[in-house]
């Protein structure tokens, strides 16, 4: 039954939770029982803006070695590449990034392993209501909007207190090994990653080792998604454009069928290409903030194909609860510059974002500037 106009304007005027989704039917599913010739209506997104094809856009888009960074040798020119990469892009490829191939290969397996399952055993993991935790999809929040072309799986994974293995697949049978092992593998990336971040921004000793702790400490939630092929897929959006709420974002690619696209500072739609064993990391609003705006947490979308599937793992990085979310004072201290963003309590940031309206225009983290 559809609302009437007194009825959305209401809803429009109410704060929506986003900490949990409507159920709706598996992209999968519909594509599995009889591909369709024509996008399903609630698919159609003739909104969805072209992206820049051409082959040296995607050139731009910058490398970093985690091994160089690591050196001492050759600190100084990576730190400058990954400075020049977060205030750029506020994206770059990751390489020599020691996930081991083993933790790397088990993931390969094992996600597509449980997309390729019969609809009733995924749905032994399916989200409850109230939680986003499980199979199915996020933020819908209206039976009239537009969907994306996708399914997926997500689960908390660190720290260990915070599963609900409830939720947790146990087919395949080494689905729990591989994202254990995987999760673990990637807070320890994710740690060297902020640390080198940090020294890009000019932070150091006490709040250089303070921010390492607190993404040690912090949360890493891994969204695991399937891209089925779309009858229409430049109608469609495999996941509609958006920057996120982490500290950082790393995504790992199951394949080499390209999908993620990201927002160029003028205004483009660059693919992102899979590169064999690297795992491409973006800035999330708390970086952005912590940045004071140096660095940005760009919009990235995921576009759909007509002939292949594609399937990615994301893991999102959040500092410790105890971390506040605001300007880096040191930063603040050195440059003399007026911060840019108020400094909020972990709680009262989340709080916002889950909380904010449901017909929202401007980007979330413009809510938060002074």
């Amino acid at each position: 039954m559809g609302l009437g106009r007194s009825e959305k304007r209401q809803m429009e005027e109410e704060r929506v939770n986003l900490e949990w989704s409507l159920p709706v039917p598996s992209v999968q599913e519909l594509v599995r029982q009889g591909q369709p010739d024509a996008l399903p209506p609630s698919y159609v997104r003739d909104d969805v803006a072209p992206a820049d094809h051409s082959p040296e856009s995607s050139q731009g888009l910058p490398c970093i070695d985690l091994g160089k960074l690591m050196d001492p040798s050759s600190q100084s020119t990576e730190l400058h590449n990954l400075h020049s990469a977060c205030h750029q892009w506020g994206l770059f490829l990751l390489v020599n990034h020691e996930v081991s191939d083993e933790g790397m290969r088990l993931m390969k397996e094992n996600v597509p392993g449980f997309f390729k399952l019969p609809y009733h055993e995924k749905q032994k993991s399916a989200q409850r209501p109230g939680s986003l935790e499980g199979y199915g999809q996020a933020f819908v929040t209206s039976h009239e909007q537009k969907l994306d072309w996708n399914d997926m799986i997500f689960l908390k994974c660190l720290p260990s207190h915070a599963r609900n293995l409830d939720m947790w697949p146990q087919n395949p049978p080494k689905f729990r090994i591989a994202l254990d092992k995987y999760s673990e593998d990637l807070r320890k990336v994710a740690v060297a990653v902020v640390k080198y971040i940090g020294m890009a921004l000019g932070t150091h000793e006490g709040e250089l080792e303070l921010l390492m702790k607190s993404f040690w400490e912090g949360r890493y939630e891994v969204r695991m998604n399937y891209y089925p092929p779309c009858p229409e897929p430049e109608r469609a959006m495999g996941l509609s454009p958006h920057s996120d709420n982490s500290g950082i974002t790393m995504l790992m690619e199951c394949g080499n069928m390209p999908g993620l696209q990201v927002l160029s500072r003028d205004g483009r739609w660059v693919t992102v290409p899979p590169v064999p064993g690297s795992i491409v990391v973006n800035l999330g609003q708390i970086m952005e903030i912590y940045s004071n705006g140096t660095y940005r947490a760009p919009d990235h979308r995921a576009v759909v194909n007509k002939e292949k599937e594609r399937v990615s793992i994301v893991t999102f990085c959040y500092p410790s609860p105890s971390l506040p979310v605001g300007p880096s004072p040191q930063l603040l201290a050195a440059t003399g510059l007026t911060p840019l963003f108020q400094t909020l309590s972990h709680s009262e940031y989340l709080q916002r974002f889950y909380n904010r309206k449901l017909d929202d225009v401007a980007p979330f983290i413009s809510t938060l500037k002074l």
